[in-house]
């Protein structure tokens, strides 16, 4: 092997900032890594396409944790890696092995994946004594490398970034990067299923056209396949395998993995930002893809396993594993705090990005076995003058004793409502559940977020979202079908509250269909006139189906690719969705900062909102415990307690919400006044009795939702 003699001597460099970062004006390159417990580190550097090494620099500069050294000479596009000596000990969670080459986790971009092999494993696969044994295969011809980049961007969406969208204007609609135009036949192919594809015109027009104000992608961070799935032929779609948390994943990138995904992604988000659509993205730093303790050796684990995981306090051979996937990221640690809290400023202020969802977020809060959320990241979010100004959601459990968290985050967090969603669907698929639990979730959980002085917008409601079924598929299986994942079908929920409208699975009968249509009408309108921020599943609006799997994880193909060839029925419920984002952002009555207090308000005789039996008459103490198929509510438009930017009180048309889960017709007398239909799930043009009402009595039909405005009082 042949290693390069440097022409310019070494200099110590300095700490920070950590990972690799060119300073043209020395005309280097400084390198900075953090290990407490490493006896010695090289810096490993490669040229383009070439098996072996050119130059490996032992970096003997070290002050505290951190080791550093200035490269002369080395511009962007230097492909690098580290080898990190130490003992190897892991029944004490030492897992040194400077025969693999590891990722820089500060690294700005990846050169690409790992072609599986053995040697990228600290063990000898196949021993006896698994882990215990030590492996001495070089990996490096079979990892990818760190990139140098260069930093530099024209960003000319100041306006945006500086204006940003309220949290009360947001629709969300959680997209895959690629999925969403891999089958999109109007863009070019070599940008589609790429951030170019997604920030195409084509894109950007039809998300205005939707009216959805805020893209959330699903993980963009560096992702693996796992080796499993590799050898069955499958990959990991959904990309919630990181193995570092600054790079943008180079599969989506149309410009290559030697740094151009990080131009890219800027350019993409620059395009977003300067449409108005804001971009969140998925994070995932509750585990890594290294697994557990038989997994492989990439990064973290190899520079340094006793700091960077959550070990079991008896026996740190093992991993504490509140994620299912092996291991559990250790935020406890200063150093890899001070990890997290500079990638999310790094995609803030670098990337542009506008805020977070957080994948498995109650894992963030472990310290050992309890979730404790006053724990040092939660702190040092709220704390921090750049976090504490963006959009940040939170999965609010794991998988951990004591992991569903739902309520329980700070102030100024969001959550995924998974109560919301089971709600929802258990009431229209036809449950009879207590009113109190559906006009709950209706007018944004106020039993859940009141109690800790949060706003509805703490409530990020959705029906469906990348995990289960699709709305099309909520509405035709009974079961999940997920035998393509090649698990025996076991894997993904059972619990998924669907129905299938009498038939599990595609069909031709129209009544079924007709079945299916409104029922997906139902649940968006549910969506749109409940209180709090809407999320839309991407694709839904297209009918897209996964053919029943409600966990379609590892499915690279046509069952997770959205469907752009639209039938008459498709492009029907589309127009219906379209329609219903644009009528939940015209009134600000379904958008309300504050909860509905049901009293009256301003000196006005009417009460904010009222639930009123098919009586006409308001619910009682009685009807608000008991089980319910039919929910009939008034959300008085004159008397809402808020004000605009400017100090004036907001005022809204008053609407009559009928939704009616009972499969059988019900007999409705109406409020006083008069009142004009506006919205329904009806497939066929409304009656005249429906079109108006005026005190007398309605029949509703079965699984029918209706919304009325009022036109005189």
């Amino acid at each position: 092997m042949f290693l390069k003699t440097r022409d310019r001597p070494l200099r110590p460099g300095d700490l920070f900032p950590l990972g690799s970062n060119w300073i043209e004006d020395d005309d280097g390159v400084n390198f900075s890594i953090f290990s407490e417990n490493a006896e010695k580190v090289e810096l490993v550097l490669y040229a383009p396409n070439q098996k072996y090494p050119k130059e490996v620099i032992e970096v003997r500069n070290r002050t505290a944790d951190i080791w550093h050294v200035f490269v002369p000479g080395v511009r962007p596009g230097q492909l690098y890696g580290y080898r990190v000596h130490g003992p190897y000990k892991p029944e004490m969670g030492l897992r040194f092995n400077p025969h693999k080459l590891l990722l820089d986790p500060y690294a700005k971009a990846i050169s690409g994946h790992p072609r599986w092999d053995d040697s990228l494993f600290g063990y000898k696969i196949g021993d006896q004594g698994q882990d215990m044994s030590f492996d001495e295969r070089d990996s490096g011809e079979f990892m990818p490398k760190s990139v140098v980049i260069n930093p530099f961007f024209e960003w000319s969406d100041e306006n945006f970034v500086r204006r940003r969208i309220q949290i009360k204007d947001m629709v969300i609609y959680e997209a895959h990067v690629k999925g969403i135009t891999k089958l999109r036949s109007d863009i070019p192919e070599n940008l589609r299923g790429t951030y170019s594809g997604l920030s195409s015109r084509q894109m950007i027009d039809y998300f205005k056209d939707l009216g959805i104000t805020t893209l959330e992608l699903m993980p963009v961070h560096h992702f693996i396949d796992q080796r499993f799935l590799v050898e069955r032929g499958l990959a990991n779609y959904w990309g919630y395998d990181p193995i570092n948390y600054f790079s943008p994943e180079c599969r989506y990138s149309s410009m290559g993995c030697e740094g151009g995904q990080v131009l890219e992604f800027k350019r993409m988000v620059n395009e977003l930002h300067n449409a108005g659509i804001e971009v969140l993205v998925d994070v995932v730093y509750n585990h890594t893809a290294e697994g557990n303790h038989l997994g492989p050796t990439l990064s973290f684990k190899g520079i340094d396993n006793l700091a960077y995981y959550m070990l079991q306090p008896d026996n740190k051979r093992y991993y504490l594993d509140f994620t299912g996937t092996g291991n559990t990221l250790n935020l406890s640690h200063p150093r890899v705090l001070q990890m997290v809290l500079d990638s999310l400023r790094y995609w803030v202020l670098e990337m542009h990005v506008d805020g977070f969802r957080f994948d498995l977020a109650a894992a963030l809060a472990r310290e050992l076995y309890n979730v404790n959320m006053l724990n040092t990241f939660f702190i040092a979010i709220q704390q921090d003058p750049v976090l504490s100004q963006v959009k940040l959601i939170a999965e609010p459990w794991d998988v951990g004793p004591g992991g569903y968290q739902v309520g329980n985050f700070p102030h100024l967090w969001a959550e995924w409502n998974g109560k919301y969603r089971d709600a929802v669907r258990r009431f229209w698929r036809g449950e009879a559940i207590p009113y109190s639990e559906i006009a709950n979730r209706l007018l944004g959980s106020p039993d859940i977020y009141l109690g800790n002085n949060k706003t509805p917008f703490a409530s990020i409601n959705y029906i469906t979202s990348h995990d289960g079924f699709t709305l099309e598929d909520l509405v035709s299986y009974d079961q999940k079908h997920n035998e393509a994942n090649g698990f025996n079908n076991q894997d993904g929920t059972n619990d998924n509250f669907s129905w299938n409208c009498g038939v599990e699975g595609q069909t031709n009968d129209p009544n079924v269909i007709a079945c299916r249509e409104r029922q997906k009408r139902n649940f968006v309108i549910t969506l749109m006139i409940s209180q709090g921020v809407p999320m839309l599943l991407g694709g839904d609006e297209l009918s897209r189906t996964q053919r029943g799997n409600n966990n379609a994880f590892c499915q690279d193909n046509e069952i997770s690719w959205y469907d752009w060839n639209l039938d008459e029925r498709r492009i029907r419920f589309q127009d219906f969705v379209t329609k219903m984002v644009k009528f939940y952002l015209a009134h600000p009555i379904f958008r309300r900062g504050r909860y509905f207090q049901g009293k009256k308000l301003h000196g006005l005789p009417l009460k904010d909102v009222i639930f009123l039996t098919t009586e006409g008459k308001e619910v009682d103490e009685k009807a608000w415990s008991s089980p319910t198929q039919t929910v009939i509510f008034v959300l008085e438009g004159s008397v809402m307690d808020e004000v605009n930017r400017v100090g004036e009180r907001i005022a809204d048309d008053t609407f009559l919400i009928v939704l009616n889960a009972n499969p059988n017709p019900v007999r409705m007398k109406p409020p006083a006044g008069k009142w004009e239909l506006v919205v329904a799930s009806l497939l066929r043009d409304p009656k005249p009795e429906e079109l108006s009402l005026d005190g007398k009595e309605l029949e509703i039909e079965g699984r029918t939702a209706l919304i009325y405005r009022r036109t005189e009082l």
